[in-house]
């Protein structure tokens, strides 16, 4: 077609041109218009992009052009409308980045409110134990450690921090910051601040008290090369807007600890012995040898959860009860502080491809498993990725002991991350950031008591106190002592998605346990069941997508009906196409079709779609695609009665 043809044509269309260019904004807008980002600044692909659609043809465009230069009086206006409509279109279709952080924010707020009178009592029932405790000293530190914090991170350096926090925490951030670089970014932040510190939740046992203290601030952060100096992140992270945000942070210490005035860490003393103390790799005081960081003396910062996520007290752990007979000492607080750090190393251990991180704190049969995957897949030229990697809880889940007679602690670990296997020496492809639900399983010898002299320090010797290494021994470096066996402290046996926990194959004995462990947790919540969360909600919604994709075909019906789930169970529809996009590679690994674990992710689905009390048509073809893909189609008609 000639130039001069289209043009004829062109005219030829000019009683509604402005529709053509309502229809032209909204079809192939300018690319910035066309992303998103979120989470690290992720860009999502369009929708045009994704259903194959290739817009209005070129020539038209070069017309659009061709008449904008002609006629400017004319043109521009109507692509200032096009550009209005197509920008009211896609607010009205979906929240803007805004409004979701607006929407968090709120959600946040809701989360951490609490009365005046609740932390007068709070205060109070501190005060019993610890007469010299006052709320604003306290406060002013959790201020001051954020700000620290925040300029440590921009460093890139925990290290002048890393006395006020848990192993767990310390291991948490440095981790993060690997993963980073292992991306070739750091993150640049500045204009940080406190808008207000407040306590909003006390819980005492006999081995700790613990303080949730919310901190609201806000500040500029984006992310930057890694090679960029600190004045170019600065100026970089200048130039992105400022956001609020709400963020839960959890002190605890032993009941009988007491404040000491002017004599702590704040000031540069040991909390212990009130010595001048100048840090060190071992976090020990050279006067008296305290741990500082083991909240025996002070407050420690043991978590650090997002205020959307934030959820008051423990939910009831299926047999605790029975565990302390053998441990009295055993509690929540160091178990899943020492989870968190297991967890930590898990990640860190699979994004090296380098097992080290590991082999003191996991079984030989677990390092085993996780070293032959890391090894298939090296041998592919490929890795396993994780970025933007984060936790939203670590909560005991239950206790029993194997008949190896083992004791098995399981904590169920809600974290997200954008993850996938890509080139060794690439950037992944982008994907979206999906909550992950695990179940960490840890075990020790029947009988093992539990060092509650270390505290919240959980990555040490139990043997000699000594802080674990790297190394690639699974004994001290320094006494020599048998760390991997479990036979003094917890050690990682197993890492398993919620579904496959308990159903294996090879540990069906936990069947039972699992069981039991969602009964429990359905009687702790009878009027909102854990399903329901928002982060649950999405990752049963990627996995469907991702089990939908993984033959290599979506049909149009089968995306209508998960377009469906997206509105009603309120996630981003973008997100979900991109789940359908990356296919398998989202998760761990996929529910296997007609197997144990299957049948708990439908049932999981049927108690979604049954919390209005029924089941629509719609529901139901959705119900009877995802039975279909995961090969329990006879088995869906049951499940639905039993509702």
């Amino acid at each position: 077609m000639s130039w001069r043809t289209a043009h004829v044509r062109l005219l030829g269309w000019a009683p509604w041109l402005p529709t053509a260019l309502v229809l032209l904004a909204l079809a192939a807008p300018l690319e910035a218009l066309a992303r998103g980002g979120g989470g690290e600044h992720y860009t999502r692909p369009s929708s045009d992009d994704r259903d194959g659609g290739g817009g209005l043809p070129a020539w038209f465009i070069n017309e659009i052009l061709f008449l904008v230069i002609r006629y400017p009086k004319v043109m521009i206006p109507l692509i200032l409308i096009g550009g209005v409509a197509y920008w009211l279109y896609r607010r009205n279709l979906h929240p803007d980045a805004t409004t979701r952080r607006a929407l968090e924010q709120r959600e946040a707020d809701r989360r951490t409110r609490v009365s005046q009178q609740d932390v007068s009592g709070w205060v109070n029932a501190l005060k019993l134990k610890d007469s010299a405790f006052e709320l604003p000293p306290v406060l002013d530190k959790t201020r001051w450690l954020f700000l620290e914090l925040q300029k440590a991170w921009f460093q890139r350096d925990m290290t002048p921090v890393r006395p006020f926090l848990s192993d767990a925490t310390w291991q948490r951030f440095n981790v993060q910051l690997q993963l980073l670089a292992a991306q070739g970014v750091r993150d640049a932040i500045t204009d940080f601040e406190v808008l207000d510190v407040q306590l909003i939740g006390l819980e005492q046992s006999q081995w700790f008290d613990s303080i949730h203290v919310r901190i609201q601030a806000r500040m500029r952060d984006t992310d930057v090369p890694a090679s960029f100096s600190d004045a170019q992140a600065t100026e970089a992270a200048r130039k992105a807007p400022q956001e609020s945000f709400t963020e839960v942070w959890t002190f605890v210490r032993k009941p009988g600890a007491q404040t000491r005035v002017g004599a702590d860490l704040y000031q540069g003393k040991c909390p212990n012995c009130g010595a001048p103390y100048a840090g060190g790799a071992a976090n020990r005081c050279e006067y008296c040898g305290a741990v500082v960081n083991s909240g025996n003396y002070d407050w420690t910062l043991s978590e650090i959860t997002q205020g959307v996520e934030h959820e008051h007290g423990h939910r009831p752990v299926g047999g605790l009860a029975q565990a302390r007979q053998a441990d009295p000492a055993l509690n929540l607080e160091i178990l899943e502080d020492r989870a968190s750090l297991l967890f930590w190393r898990w990640i860190d251990a699979q994004s090296r491809g380098d097992m080290k991180p590991l082999t003191k704190v996991a079984s030989p049969v677990a390092l085993q498993r996780l070293g032959a995957e890391v090894e298939e897949l090296r041998g592919r030229g490929r890795r396993r990725v994780f970025l933007e990697c984060a936790v939203g809880s670590v909560d005991a889940h239950c206790f029993e002991v194997d008949p190896a007679g083992h004791d098995l602690a399981h904590v169920e670990i809600r974290w997200s991350a954008r993850m996938g296997v890509g080139p060794a020496n690439e950037r992944p492809p982008q994907l979206p950031t999906v909550p992950q639900r695990f179940v960490f399983t840890l075990t020790r010898r029947h009988g093992a008591q539990t060092n509650t002299a270390n505290g919240m320090s959980t990555d040490r010797c139990p043997q000699c106190n000594a802080p674990l290494t790297d190394s690639a021994a699974s004994t001290c470096d320094f006494c020599g002592t048998q760390l991997a066996s479990g036979e003094r402290d917890w050690v990682l046996v197993s890492a398993l998605p919620y579904e496959a926990w308990g159903v294996s194959q090879d540990q069906r004995h936990q069947a039972n346990v699992l069981r039991e462990a969602v009964a429990v947790e359905k009687a702790a919540a009878p009027a909102t069941d854990a399903v329901m969360d928002v982060q649950e909600r999405q990752r049963l919604l990627y996995m469907m997508a991702a089990i939908a994709a993984a033959d290599g075909e979506v049909s149009g019906a089968e995306r209508k009906l998960l377009k469906l789930c997206s509105e009603r169970w309120g996630v981003e529809w973008a997100n979900v196409e991109m789940a359908l996009g990356a296919g398998p590679q989202l998760f761990e690994r996929l529910v296997p079709r007609g197997t144990p674990e299957a049948e708990l992710f439908l049932r999981n689905i049927v108690e979604m779609a049954m919390v209005d009390g029924r089941i629509d048509r719609k529901e139901r073809r959705m119900l009877e695609s995802a039975a279909e893909h995961l090969g329990l189609r006879e088995r869906l008609d049951a499940m639905i009665s039993r509702q």
